[in-house]
């Protein structure tokens, strides 16, 4: 009696048109179906461990992509914190420079003031003075200062009163006040008009009248009679200076 035989394919060969059918005798079926069996676990146990690594390595790609989004959001966050530095920067500088033209202007300022307090000092002592030189012209100070000068007025003219009559001979009379003959003069020689008495002057309230001469002759001394035309235009010069 002949061995049987038993065909046994394996998936690839079933694949594969035109490849051998290995036959095998019935003795070795054992022996093939457990090496199949053991191939079988280790093809199987190979597909776990490519689906675990399959697994692992798109863990791996997803960390991978992960890692690189973070990244670039890294990189996005880096480069608005440099901006971000730059912008500080600037404002910074520009702080700066506000803050040194602050001071500056700070300076200036306290000196402006220190000037209007010196300046406001100044006036002040001013006004001081001001109202002190008033009060003195208005008080008792300036109406006395006003009298001794107009009583050295008066010794003035007695003085050159005294002096014109060595120079001219006059004598005194009643005459106007003070203030008429002040009036009339002034106008009669601004206006060039001669007085209607020329042999007559008044001179601080004293009328003051001109010889006249009784007489002439041929051997009157012609000295005498110049004398008195010559100085009378000098005369009221000098009164008209006075006055």
């Amino acid at each position: 009696m002949e061995p049987k035989k038993v065909v046994i394919a394996s998936e690839g060969e079933e694949q594969i048109q035109g490849e051998k059918i290995k036959a095998l005798q019935w003795e070795d079926y054992e022996q093939e179906l457990a090496r199949l069996c053991s191939l079988t676990a280790a093809h199987n146990e190979s597909m776990q461990k490519k689906h675990l690594l399959e697994e692992k390595i798109q863990s791996i790609l997803r960390v991978e992509a992960e890692s690189l989004n973070l990244s670039n959001e890294l990189d996005e966050m880096r480069e608005t914190l440099e901006h971000r530095k730059l912008v500080m920067g600037n404002t910074s500088m520009k702080s700066k420079v506000l803050k040194e033209k602050v001071k500056k202007e700070e300076e200036q300022l306290s000196n402006d003031i220190r000037s209007l307090l010196v300046a406001g000092t100044a006036l002040s002592l001013a006004k001081k003075r001001l109202q002190d030189a008033n009060r003195s012209l208005t008080g008792e100070m300036g109406c006395g200062h006003l009298k001794s000068m107009q009583r050295l007025v008066r010794l003035r003219q007695q003085f050159m009163v005294s002096q014109i009559q060595l120079l001219y001979p006059v004598k005194v009379g009643a005459g106007l006040e003070i203030e008429q003959e002040l009036e009339s003069f002034t106008n009669i020689v601004r206006s060039g008009q001669k007085p209607l008495d020329q042999g007559s002057l008044t001179i601080a309230g004293l009328h003051l009248t001109v010889v006249p001469f009784t007489k002439k002759s041929f051997f009157t001394d012609k000295k005498e009679v110049q004398r008195p035309s010559h100085l009378l235009p000098a005369i009221y010069k000098f009164l008209f200076a006075i006055l």
